[in-house]
């Protein structure tokens, strides 16, 4: 059945559902006040790099599915259905997030509103927000009672966020018992596709559906800054990160996805999701339950610290006057996303130390420009490579996991090579005569 949807915000998460939602068959608006990136989208161009979805937007704008537009109003009469899915970046100079754009959403859409509509929220905010969104929505909005605040939490992993929306591992839906209900029908309507592939439907409260999104997340940070914890105590006693990854990683409770060791992690939900359900849970009289997680953040940040120590270490005991190479600046492989990339911070601060940093990224050097105008850019890992006491490794795109010795030798200054990723094979460095350092190795 096609429904008419429009999605709030046309950064990472709204275009990519927006394009997905008409890839299902529905008519979609995506509205947005940034006129540029509108006209982008209009044009069939993903204004970030999302492997796969640039085809998915062109198809439907050019079919007419999908389109975009400034206008609330417009938005208002032309759907029942609406998603929110702006960001909620960390407050400045705070742990906690600023929710100043979901409320906007809110505030400018509900006043519209005067026929039955349901608002799914898909934006990651903390636990409660979603009950006040849902009272003030109904306050403001003419067709009153008949609106209901609904909150289906988005599980993208940028790289993979086509997939993810097309065929996800699940759907969850937290509906307001006090409303109508009739957000679980309408949500059923919009994933038919999805639920017909038997994709679990998980409906529950408000509260619970906020924390499953900031939940798996702590979860995430806590496995990845486990692993890096155990890669401290492999250094310190000769042992090898990996191939125990590897071991425990056999053992089904534990998995070996996300036990990978290296420089750390990053990205626009991670640090942000994790400060922000310690702050809330501050808030709500549960910070004990959650005082782990700022160990889990201290040694996520500890690992850059550790890098730059690493550097120092290879070339002397001093960075001031040496030439460094960093390949990568995405915080991973297959975006071109930098916020908070470990990559970018670990450049920056080895610049700091006095070090001539050179970096070169597949996707993500117009974005860390505009982040760190002052670093050295090159086009490509071989131009960074030319005369450097050290290579870094920090984003293991497959381009620099596949390279050879044979590639940079004959260009750098010092045959030394620190895999912040532990993407490569050290052997193979190590018998071409470089100096291989990983992390926890």
């Amino acid at each position: 059945m096609n429904t008419r949807i429009a999605v709030f915000g046309t950064g990472y998460l709204g275009a990519t559902h927006a394009a997905c939602m008409a890839e299902l068959g529905h008519e979609v608006l995506g509205v947005d006040v940034d006129a540029a990136k509108l006209a982008k989208l209009e044009a069939g161009e993903v204004p970030f790099y999302e492997p796969g979805l640039e085809e998915v937007l062109k198809k439907n704008v050019d079919n007419g599915r999908l389109r975009f537009t400034a206008s609330y109003e417009e938005a208002a009469q032309f759907a029942d259905v609406h998603f929110i899915g702006v960001g909620t970046p960390q407050k400045k100079g705070e742990f906690a997030a600023d929710l100043t754009y979901v409320h906007s959403v809110i505030e400018s859409l509900a006043p519209l509103l005067n026929k039955p509509s349901v608002i799914f929220g898909k934006s990651t905010v903390p636990v409660g927000t979603a009950q006040i969104l849902g009272e003030r929505a109904r306050e403001l909005a003419p067709a009153g009672d008949q609106v209901e605040v609904a909150w289906n939490p988005e599980f993208l992993r940028e790289g993979y966020a086509v997939k993810d929306t097309l065929h996800p591992d699940r759907v969850v839906l937290g509906i307001d018992k006090t409303s109508p209900r009739r957000a679980e029908q309408v949500a059923r309507e919009v994933y038919a596709d999805l639920l017909d592939e038997n994709i679990p439907f998980i409906v529950t409260d408000l509260a619970t559906a906020e924390l499953v999104k900031t939940a798996a997340n702590a979860f995430l940070a806590t496995k990845i800054s486990f692993i890096n914890a155990m890669a401290e105590v492999c250094e310190a006693a000769g042992a090898d990160v990996t191939t125990l990854a590897d071991a425990i990683g056999h053992d089904a409770r534990i998995g070996r996805r996300f036990l990978n060791a290296g420089v750390g992690f990053g990205g626009g939900c991670l640090p942000k999701d994790i400060r922000a359900f310690m702050a809330r849970a501050g808030e709500i009289g549960a910070d004990e339950a959650l005082t782990f997680l700022r160990e889990v953040d201290n040694i996520n940040m500890r690992r850059r610290t550790r890098m730059v120590e690493l550097a120092r270490n290879v070339v002397g005991g001093s960075l001031l006057g040496t030439r460094i190479a960093v390949l990568g600046a995405a915080f991973k492989p297959n975006s071109d996303d930098v916020r908070d990339s470990p990559a970018l911070n670990i450049a920056g601060q080895i610049q700091l130390h006095g070090s001539s940093v050179n970096v070169y990224d597949p996707k993500a050097m117009d974005n860390s420009r505009k982040i760190f105008p002052t670093l050295g850019y090159s086009t490509s890992a071989s131009e960074a490579c030319q005369g450097a006491d050290a290579v870094l490794v920090l984003t293991e795109w497959k381009e620099f996991r596949e390279l050879k010795p044979a590639q940079i030798e004959k260009i750098v200054r010092g045959k030394n090579i620190i895999d912040g990723r532990n993407c490569l094979d050290p052997e193979l460095w190590r018998s071409a005569g470089w100096n291989y350092r990983g992390l926890g190795r």
